[in-house]
């Protein structure tokens, strides 16, 4: 278990105050963020680990990573009053999160490719029996497809842990504004952490690098942050410990159906079998479909969230 110390205690030490107004600021931005993680429980039965969820947790990261560039504007700390060690803080996080993105956005193409292994199989399939060899094939690239690394998300787990390592931050001295930007960065990078850590696992099926963060109890969002931890990762735990290969939900139902249709191109069917043939190369057609649109809408949301980081960078 990651348990970082308690990074407050150097930011606010006892007999700290805030005016009433950084208060309301800072504790405006930790309700927020309370906020954002409490909307991220599973809605009418949705599987926690499936696109539709993922879409969501990115629209709530870039919700909170802009929320931090309004609460700078109300702060009235422009960059040039930063110490440095405040700037290292807050590029740092950014970077970092343009370089997940990116490591994302390169697994979610590499999934759309392997689409094109379905679609070839289904066109074969529709061809008739003389055709079943090349949706043979088609399948087992496919699944050779599925199982393959992709280096660039496994880079991932190495800046994830580089962040997880630096959540304690550098000591403020007389500046307030300071403190209550500072407070709120460890939110942003605390969150960013788990929720990027959970994309990457979904993607990889590496359940044991699942993050498993203590947060200080004095921030208004940790138990929503604890909650969520909590739950999602004992979902992807079970998951895996009942033979899940991978935890994304979309690609297991892709896989489950290209499993059906597999030993009826590989053996051939009989006239009588030609109406499961047919229910089988549906099912994986409206599988496949519902992968590569999720798939195309959790990009779009990712180059938001790219985007947002990258104005945080000018």
């Amino acid at each position: 278990m990651s348990s970082p110390r308690n990074p407050f205690r150097k930011i606010f030490p006892k007999g700290s105050h805030l005016s009433s107004r950084l208060l309301s600021l800072l504790n405006t931005f930790e309700e927020s963020v309370a906020e954002k993680l409490k909307s991220l429980g599973p809605v009418d039965g949705e599987d926690v680990l499936s696109l539709s969820w993922m879409q969501r947790a990115i629209a709530a990261l870039s919700v909170i990573h802009s929320d931090i560039k309004a609460l700078l504007s109300a702060l009235e700390l422009p960059v040039s009053d930063w110490d440095e060690k405040w700037i290292d803080v807050y590029l740092d996080n950014s970077v970092r999160l343009l370089d997940v993105c990116t490591a994302l956005s390169s697994e979610i193409s590499r999934l759309n490719q392997g689409n094109l292994f379905i679609r070839c199989a289904l066109h074969n399939v529709d061809g008739g029996a003389n055709k079943f060899v090349g949706a043979r094939s088609s399948l087992d690239g496919w699944k050779q497809h599925l199982n393959a690394n992709n280096p660039r998300l496994e880079k991932c787990f190495g800046i994830l842990d580089s962040l997880t390592e630096s959540l304690n931050l550098p000591k403020i001295k007389n500046s307030a504004k300071g403190k209550v930007l500072m407070r709120a960065m460890y939110g942003v990078r605390a969150v960013t952490v788990s929720l990027c850590s959970i994309f990457v696992v979904a993607f990889s099926g590496s359940v044991k690098k699942l993050k498993d963060l203590e947060i200080p109890e004095d921030c208004i969002w940790a138990k929503a942050f604890l909650d969520l931890q909590a739950f999602i990762n004992k979902e992807i735990k079970d998951k895996y410990s009942h033979g899940g290969v991978k935890t994304l939900k979309e690609l297991e139902d892709v896989d489950i159906s290209v499993e059906k249709l597999y030993p009826m191109v590989k053996d051939g069917v009989l006239p009588i079998e030609l109406g499961a043939l047919q229910e089988a190369r549906s099912d994986l057609s409206k599988k496949a479909d519902e992968l590569s649109q999720g798939l195309d809408l959790l990009s779009k949301l990712l180059s938001q969230l790219y985007q947002v980081n990258i104005g945080h960078l000018t």
